[in-house]
């Protein structure tokens, strides 16, 4: 499967584009039941503004989560950047609004930018060039990352004197420990593709023009896979994964249970007896 963010149409995929908002586009591939999100705009991949990367982010969810047939679920962006980051001009021209009015304006971003990661099903970030302070969450919401080689990859928060924001301290933490988030936000220092692999904030890195590619085939590879065992999958490496080994032991023990008594699994020890392909429901 292969497809052109820069495009008005896939160029092997099945599926139809939907202009979601200024900074989204919104295409779902039948034969993988795939979505594929692209912050595009009419002038390329400049830096991103509230309201309509809020609503759009909102609307392209909202469409995903919506339709059962979605099994996995692949972000990109415009070459050639991933998202280089929010509209510093934004950024500053409403301090009259106090602390209190910032904060909230800040949550109710922060969660409308992040709601990717309350997708159930599997989401791969196809980091195809910069990924930049919000750039770089959005990448880091997402389950799977994979990124180009020459890609630059930062959190210049406190370089433009302000808190790291849209849950970097988090995310960053829980995918590289707390010395590679100390670095990269207190330093504001850019990383590249294989640095970021190396630093576990990605988990493969690529020459440019075969990053999309390779996460539509894992989307692809998630979405030939048993939706319940994989939901489960995911709900159980949510957040740092198990609390601990009784922890892991009994949420296995009984997801496991759950995905034995499926018709799923008939299907799929049918399918390996008679050595096809199976054709799981997620029932």
């Amino acid at each position: 499967m292969s497809w052109t963010p820069s495009g008005s149409s896939p160029s092997r995929a099945t599926g139809s584009w939907a202009t979601i908002s200024a900074h989204w586009r919104l295409s779902i591939a039948n034969a993988a039941s795939a979505v594929v999100i692209d912050r595009a705009t009419s002038t390329g991949p400049g830096p991103i503004t509230a309201r309509p990367c809020s609503s759009g982010a909102i609307t392209a969810v909202g469409a995903i989560a919506a339709d059962p047939g979605v099994r996995a679920v692949v972000v990109t962006g415009t070459p050639p950047a991933f998202c280089s980051g929010g509209d510093l001009s934004w950024i500053g021209a409403e301090s009259h609004l106090g602390v209190e009015g910032l904060r909230e304006r800040m949550a109710r971003f922060y969660r409308a930018w992040m709601a990717v990661g309350e997708l159930r099903v599997p989401t791969i970030a196809a980091i195809n060039g910069a990924a930049i302070g919000a750039g770089l969450a959005l990448a880091m919401a997402c389950d799977i990352r994979y990124v180009a080689e020459d890609a630059e990859l930062s959190a210049p928060f406190t370089r433009l004197g302000m808190h790291p924001g849209m849950l970097t301290t988090w995310s960053l933490t829980r995918a590289g420990g707390l010395a590679v988030a100390r670095d990269l936000l207190l330093t504001g220092r850019s990383v590249r593709g294989d640095e970021a692999v190396g630093l576990h904030l990605a988990s493969l890195a690529l020459p440019a023009e075969q990053v999309l590619d390779a996460a539509l085939d894992a989307a692809r590879a998630i979405a030939a896979a048993a939706p319940l065992a994989t939901r489960l999958t995911k709900q159980a490496l949510a957040g740092d994964g198990p609390a601990s080994y009784s922890a892991a032991l009994e949420w296995e023990a009984l997801a496991q249970a759950v995905t034995l008594q499926s018709e799923d699994l008939q299907e799929g020890l049918a399918a390996r007896r008679e050595r096809r392909q199976p054709r799981f429901t997620g029932r």
